[in-house]
């Protein structure tokens, strides 16, 4: 049986309605449609959720590493099980076409598989005293409480990557999914949780709009670190409320990108075309990694377009639930009046607009500029869609230069026929992922996944997400 009572609050293990006066619709960004209205959280109900969250944590309900491996273990079971039904989901909700959708649960299965290992390494470290009359130890503890702040752009995979490290690492967690995407980065996680036998309190989930508890949820006393996914500005926002509470958070912030696509005179232009295609307009380009701009070599800029041009006919583009289909509706109307802002700009600054696919309620197909400045708004920003500016530059220096020319450093992809010479390139550039000969969208369970200056602080996965979700304490006893 489906999963049912989605629009509820979850908290302290029940299921029941926001105590807010304020409604939120969730809508099918494709069709439009009302999925249905969900009664909004409000203080209180993160009072509730934190009180529940604190109250298992200190009771030590995820104490042993025993039953932290064992709820992990059959939460990869349940995900297969369902894997269908969440699908159907991302796709309904979240406006994921079926290949995005599918990537995306593999993802999540990936990071849920990688936090096996986590339970075991909060242990004790010995290191060499300094006082010959003292043992001198490193305890690996959990931090406590966990907030986090989950988008709607990858709202399954970016919720389950803090909340199912969390909860391996023996901390508890408070959910606040985006409201655009309330069960599949929020409310779904609670009945697979649920169901593969966590405690009660572990994992609570508030649904609510940001104007009512958005400030409330990161600046309340009892969250020790708060995980925010999401766009630079709100993230900006975010940080500067949890160092300015009484009680200073950790933080890790994930914010947003502005990738380059590289493409050396050397290159496959092929290949290069490829690599363009998936890395800008898969999920409509709502992807943090997305190729936001390309800078292409101006000894090959023409026959680039040439090919550009023929594949991007190609795409297929609309309905989310076909198999073929690569570029869907994207998620709100606010965003759809923001691409068309962007586009609109563009041109008034004297962009060349060389392909235009057109606009069709939430469906923004690709838009193409040439001739484009590298300090336009359109190369300076992230779009967040389907929008493409190809920037013509003069040789190597000046392709890494135009590169690093932005407030952002996520992620960046090189295209060239000499791997070393990519490599060498790659290491010059100020981002925290770059790939050579591949898209920009990557993101590997037991790799460091983070960016650069404004593209946030912190690493996620591995190795990494551990060290930031546990605590050192050093402790000293006679021998």
């Amino acid at each position: 049986m489906t999963y049912q009572n989605l629009d509820l609050q979850y908290i302290a293990g029940q299921w029941q309605l926001g105590q807010s006066r304020k409604t939120i619709r969730n809508l099918n960004p494709f069709t439009q449609d009302e999925i249905f209205t969900l009664q909004a959280a409000n203080t209180e109900d993160v009072d509730a959720a934190y009180t529940a969250a604190l109250d298992s944590f200190e009771q030590g309900a995820l104490a042993s590493v025993q039953s932290r491996q064992l709820v992990i273990q059959n939460l990869l079971e349940v995900i297969q099980r369902r894997r269908k039904e969440i699908i159907d989901w991302l796709i309904m909700e979240s406006g994921s076409t079926r290949f995005k959708a599918n990537i995306e649960v593999d993802a999540a299965l990936g990071i849920i598989q990688e936090s096996l290992n986590f339970p075991e390494q909060l242990k004790t470290e010995e290191l060499v005293s300094k006082d010959p009359s003292r043992k001198s130890l490193v305890l690996r503890k959990p931090l406590g409480v966990i907030a986090v702040i989950s988008p709607w752009n990858f709202p399954f995979h970016l919720s389950m990557r803090s909340v199912v490290t969390a909860i391996a690492c023996g901390n508890s967690v408070v959910l606040k999914p985006a409201s655009d995407t309330p069960v599949t980065g929020g409310t779904l996680l609670g009945k697979l949780f649920e169901e593969a036998g966590l405690a009660n309190g572990v994992l609570n989930v508030v649904v609510g709009s940001g104007s009512e508890i958005g400030d409330y949820f990161v600046e309340h006393p009892t969250p020790k670190m708060i995980s925010f996914t999401g766009s630079t500005e709100v993230g900006q926002g975010v940080g500067s409320k949890a160092l300015a509470s009484s009680r200073i958070k950790r933080l890790a912030l994930e914010l947003g990108g502005n990738a380059p696509l590289v493409i050396l005179d050397d290159a496959n232009l092929d290949l290069a075309v490829e690599f363009t295609v998936m890395g800008r307009f898969m999920h409509q380009g709502q992807i943090c990694m997305s190729t936001n701009r390309v800078i292409v070599d101006a000894s090959i800029h023409d026959a680039y377009i040439e090919k550009l041009l023929a594949r991007v006919k190609t795409i297929a583009v609309g309905d989310p639930s076909l198999a073929d289909t690569i570029i869907g509706p994207i998620i709100n109307q606010g965003q759809v009046q923001k691409h068309r802002e962007i586009i609109q700009h563009a041109h008034a600054l004297g962009a060349e607009l060389i392909y235009d696919g057109g606009i069709e309620g939430n469906v923004v197909a690709p838009h193409i500029f040439t001739h484009v400045d590298p300090y336009f708004e359109i190369a300076q920003e992230e779009s967040f869609g389907p929008i493409l500016p190809i920037i013509k530059v003069n040789d190597e220096q000046h392709a890494l230069d135009i590169a690093n020319n932005t407030r952002f450093g996520l992620s960046s992809a090189v295209c060239t026929s000499n791997i070393e010479r990519g490599t060498d390139f790659a290491a010059k550039l100020d981002m925290g992922m770059t790939h050579i000969n591949s898209i920009s969208v990557a993101d590997h369970a037991n790799a460091p996944f983070g960016g650069e200056k404004n593209s946030g602080l912190g690493r996620f996965n591995g190795r990494w997400i551990f060290e930031e979700f546990t605590r050192t304490h050093w402790l000293t006893i006679p021998n």
